[in-house]
């Protein structure tokens, strides 16, 4: 088996033989993909260039008309390569994607699938980012396929059988906001971009590809058109899908903190919640307090009124208990408390409009708008990023973890540690302000 060498004239080098070092020349790689790929592809080191595709998704372009077809057809087209004098099938890596557009769509997999699927019909080569520095032209031979598997069966993947990448900051280098207004947007929702390991200031996002984010929106939040990705933009933007009774009971509880120096007495809490929510239920009888809020309806009874104000009790300890575990974790200070969880529907916000764009349900100037607001939102309701992460955390362990403190919370503490000591974080890098 042999690999085209694209320095110059076309050649053949034996994978895994001897190679000369060679010094690396600079070349601003637009995400630590493409970094590792060049300096493989530099030193002739082929096993670290295929390890290095191996753990990544290579995304293919496809037709609009294909992947929109009920059937989900994923054609191979080839184009005509005058370096093998055969055609060959290009494929790149998530840092040399275009921006997305209408037509075509990219979807990514994992080399082990090319391995899997390529049919002898298929064109001879497979092409790694054409025309860039970190090109390979590979031979798409049943050796060569071989190659391909042997190294997709040693990296760890995720349930969808594509590259597995989570618990790392990673970022481009080129082509992404690194400061500025449009950064800030984007870096609200780096807890999760860690967590999963994807780029945190792709603004032109693709994410895992065109069928991933389509599957990805109507798994979570049952969206499968652009009426229903709008609907969910905007109540995230104004934070409208963040727990009422959350916002009530952290909203009291912000109430007596000015009046009272330090944290507030959970039974003190408790006590003013309770008396809040009964006044609110006596005050009108046309007027429905519930947990989500204040509604118009028929009055509560007493045993109503009972059931909410055990709820709000019990939702206050979860509150507080949450609150010691973060002390103790150095995710709040000694003596912080959260005083409002609407960072969770900011954060997610700033995802929706890059998980939308990348769904085709929007277009990149929506998306960007969405992420602009989104920052601005978020920096009325909170004086740090420390203060947002806490307000993230604690909605998204309120809804998933159950006080459990289990992988929900773990994977949150571990992505907000290396946001606020990781030297390229945008945390870091990109000033709160106001």
């Amino acid at each position: 088996m042999g690999l085209w060498n694209t320095t110059g004239t076309a050649g053949q080098r034996p994978v895994g033989g001897a190679a000369q070092p060679a010094a690396v020349a600079p070349w601003q790689a637009p995400s630590d993909v493409e970094q590792r790929l060049y300096e493989a592809r530099v030193r002739g080191d082929w096993d670290a260039y295929f390890h290095a595709l191996a753990e990544t998704r290579l995304f293919l372009p496809v037709p609009r008309a294909n992947a929109d077809a009920e059937t989900r057809t994923v054609p191979f087209t080839p184009y005509w390569n005058p370096q093998t004098g055969t055609p060959c099938l290009a494929v790149f890596t998530e840092g040399m994607l275009p921006p997305p557009a209408e037509d075509p769509v990219f979807c990514g997999y994992s080399l082990g699938w090319y391995a899997r699927v390529w049919e002898p019909g298929d064109p001879p080569y497979l092409v790694v980012n054409p025309g860039s520095p970190c090109e390979a032209v590979i031979p798409a031979n049943p050796a060569g396929r071989e190659i391909w598997q042997w190294h997709a069966e040693r990296v760890s993947t995720s349930g969808c059988g594509c590259p597995s990448r989570h618990g790392r900051l990673r970022a481009l280098h080129t082509g992404g906001p690194l400061h500025g207004p449009l950064a800030h947007g984007l870096a609200l929702t780096a807890l999760l971009f860690v967590d999963n390991g994807e780029l945190w200031n792709a603004m032109a996002y693709h994410g895992g590809g065109y069928f991933h984010e389509k599957d990805r929106l109507k798994e979570w939040w049952g969206i499968t058109d652009r009426d229903g990705w709008r609907k969910a933009q905007e109540g995230l933007l104004d934070a409208d899908m963040v727990s009422g009774s959350w916002e009530f009971a952290l909203g009291v509880r912000r109430a007596m903190a000015m009046d009272f120096p330090g944290l507030v007495d959970v039974e003190h809490w408790r006590r003013t919640a309770e008396r809040v929510l009964r006044r609110r239920a006596e005050q009108a009888g046309e007027v429905r307090i519930t947990l989500e809020g204040v509604t118009r309806g028929e009055a509560l009874s007493d045993e109503e009124v009972g059931e909410y104000v055990a709820e709000i009790h019990q939702l206050i300890g979860r509150i507080a208990r949450y609150e010691a575990r973060f002390r103790a974790d150095g995710l709040l200070a000694e003596g912080a408390y959260v005083r409002t969880a609407t960072a969770w529907d900011h954060g997610r916000a700033a995802g929706m409009a890059r998980w939308g764009l990348a769904a085709r349900y929007c277009t990149l100037h929506e998306a960007e708008e969405a992420v602009l607001r989104a920052g601005i939102a978020a920096k009325a309701a909170y004086g740090s990023w420390e203060e947002f992460s806490a307000g993230y955390v604690l909605a998204r362990c309120l809804h998933f973890d159950e006080e459990k403190f289990g992988k929900w919370y773990e994977d949150a503490l571990a992505a907000h540690r290396i946001l606020t000591t990781d030297l390229a974080s945008p945390w870091l890098n990109i000033p709160w302000g106001r």
